[in-house]
């Protein structure tokens, strides 16, 4: 059985599980625990990157470097077409979509972690030390990711207007690709990665983030989501995660 190790709220891991899913292997999400997991990905990919795929004999870490795996080795349903020009045009929205990830992990966490205790709880898991001892681990865990992902004042502004300088950037190719999807006529690695890294913002239902009803954010961020959603690429993503996200696996993971 495939593996995929991941932590239920990053966004880079959502992207890796629509992938299998996309591609419709069989696969279980197994959950590590937030700085504590860099002993296990560096033995045993040599690095501290999730998500990370087991597959047969083969431990493959990154999102996009498990892309290319899954299309070298499951060719249905490929991510990447082809041809080189889209193959090209895929990867670099790709990477767009990388970097905005990196700066949405920033802003949102800095805004979960500063409101409610629910992002707490999933990054600790249901079970486990964590879990029994959650009155020390909690706190704890708070301080570590907060210095793991520098949320001071200043990198927390600088990742917003980044944020904002890559969304109009790729609202204004896909306006250019006339909405449907980013490259050809059909979903790929370019759409799933755009798509997964904005659902933290527009709070997409049945996902790690979904919000219920009556939760508050802050109103910076509320504005943002407002700003999104209306835009091009906000009402693209949405549709997209309705149509095409037909998800085989619980994100919550095990």
């Amino acid at each position: 059985m495939r593996t995929l190790y991941q932590f239920p709220l990053s966004h880079f891991c959502e992207k890796a599980r629509w992938m299998l899913d996309h591609k419709e292997l069989e696969y279980v999400a197994h959950n590590l625990v937030p700085i504590v997991h860099r002993a296990f990905a560096k033995l045993k990919t040599g690095q501290y990157k999730l998500p990370i795929l087991h597959d047969q004999e083969r431990w493959i870490a990154d999102s996009t470097e498990i892309a290319l795996y899954l299309d070298e080795i499951y060719p249905e349903r490929t991510l990447l077409r082809a041809e080189k020009l889209q193959r090209t045009e895929a990867l670099e929205i790709n990477d767009l979509a990388n970097e905005l990830g990196r700066h949405v992990r920033r802003w949102t966490m800095a805004h979960a972690l500063s409101k409610d205790e629910e992002s707490l709880d999933l990054l600790i898991g249901e079970k486990g030390y964590l879990r029994q001892f959650e009155k020390y681990s909690k706190p704890i865990m708070k301080s570590l990711v907060s210095k793991g992902l520098k949320l001071d004042e200043a990198e927390i502004q600088a990742s917003k207007l980044k944020m904002d300088d890559l969304v109009n950037t790729l609202n204004q190719k896909l306006i250019d690709q006339q909405g449907r999807y980013f490259v050809g006529d059909r979903l790929g690695l370019a759409d799933i990665a755009v798509c997964s890294m904005l659902a933290p913002i527009l709070e997409i239902e049945a996902t790690p983030w979904e919000k219920e009803y009556g939760e508050i954010s802050s109103e910076e961020f509320r504005k943002f989501k407002a700003i999104l959603t209306d835009m091009p690429l906000g009402q693209y993503v949405l549709r997209i995660y309705q149509t095409e996200r037909n998800a085989r696996v619980d994100w919550r993971g095990v």
